[in-house]
């Protein structure tokens, strides 16, 4: 199943549904015959900014974002990456991006919710990151762009 499609089947269920935790949510797509691991539904839960709000039973559920809370959300990561980031080199495919001490979960959260397609992961120290690129050239033409940002 495509991952726009499962993503929308989630922000469905929580529409009609109080779903409160990650297995019942896991549950209700199972039950739509779609199978999910706790990692893509995690993954998924961060893509689309889910956030637990209380209902007025006191019982706390998944609810989406308003669609202007959004675009607020990503400016602010970026806003971190442009203030965190020190220095960044690509070597073939990998880039390390170098921050601020402290700031490198910062940057590299940043730029996981950019969802970029040749972007395999990333992994993050205290003041170092590393970004996973599928191959050389997407690298060098994600490095142009953190050039653009800083």
């Amino acid at each position: 199943m495509m991952k726009s499609t499962r993503q929308n089947v989630i922000l469905s269920i929580i529409e009609k549904e109080n779903i409160e935790t990650q297995n019942q949510l896991m549950s209700a797509l199972a039950k739509r015959g779609i199978k999910s691991t706790q990692a893509t539904l995690s993954r998924d839960i961060r893509e689309l900014h889910l956030v637990k709000t209380m209902t007025p039973d006191g019982i706390y559920r998944y609810t989406a974002p308003a669609e202007d809370e959004k675009p607020e959300y990503d400016e602010r990561l970026r806003k971190i990456f442009r203030e965190s980031v020190t220095h960044h080199a690509d070597a073939q495919n990998i880039i390390v991006i170098k921050t601020l001490p402290g700031l490198a979960a910062a940057a590299a959260g940043t730029i996981d919710s950019m969802h970029i397609d040749s972007l395999v992961g990333t992994l993050a120290g205290d003041d170092t990151a590393l970004l996973i690129m599928k191959d050389s050239e997407s690298a060098k033409a994600f490095c142009s762009e953190i050039n653009d940002m800083l």
